[in-house]
């Protein structure tokens, strides 16, 4: 009997290098960018927000020849000019990678403006450099989501990763609580309470965890 193979990022990855080697603007968001700052889930996905231009579009699609891959210029073309995701499709091993372009939400310029090159690892891959989200843009975005979904994967998501800072476990990780603390006010008042609430809860398990640390 076929063993069912494991999800993994390969494509993802692969992806990653071709826009290092475009020197393509690009950040990786969502979940695995939360790995970087705190968050313990596993996460098979990653999204990748860019700002691709024409010349960067060609090279892409030349990369990703048919019959294997299906990348099409116009479909790309259509989404960033209409703000949509678009994917690359590894039709051998069956896998989708789903890109954003910048033009999605004004939200992303501000995250390409501001993203962070980091370390990180990935399931089956050596380690490698990136650029990442900030992680004040990291919880943002969760927020947004969150707004949208109330999905309790986000909520957990930004409470681990407050947790993580509030424990100061890696001194070299930057965070201004300000900035979020701004862009809530302008996000719909649930999730402000969300915030204000999630802060003083992650700051309490923090302390707890320091408290049982120096026993």
């Amino acid at each position: 009997m076929a063993t069912e193979r494991r999800p993994d990022l390969s494509l993802y990855v692969d992806i990653l290098r071709v826009l290092e080697a475009l020197d393509a603007p690009y950040a990786i968001v969502g979940a695995f960018a939360a790995t970087v700052y705190g968050i313990t889930r596993t996460t098979f996905d990653i999204d990748i927000v860019v700002d691709l231009s024409e010349q960067q579009v060609q090279a892409l699609v030349t990369h990703y020849p048919p019959p294997r891959y299906y990348t099409d210029p116009e479909q790309i073309r259509d989404s960033i000019h209409h703000g949509m995701i678009f994917n690359i499709i590894d039709g051998d091993r069956g896998e989708k990678a789903d890109l954003m372009p910048m033009s999605i939400h004004p939200f992303y310029r501000q995250v390409l403006v501001h993203r962070v090159r980091h370390r990180v690892e990935a399931p089956g891959q050596a380690p490698f450099d990136t650029w990442c989200a900030r992680m004040e843009d990291v919880i943002i975005g969760k927020l947004m989501a969150w707004a949208e979904g109330r999905s309790r994967k986000h909520e957990t998501d930004i409470y681990e990763m407050l947790v993580f800072q509030y424990l100061h476990l890696d001194p070299s990780l930057a965070f201004d609580e300000t900035i979020v603390d701004t862009a809530s006010v302008a996000l719909a008042p649930a999730t402000l309470e969300f915030w204000v609430v999630t802060k003083e809860a992650a700051r309490r398990e923090a302390a707890r965890l320091a408290g049982f640390q120096t026993e």
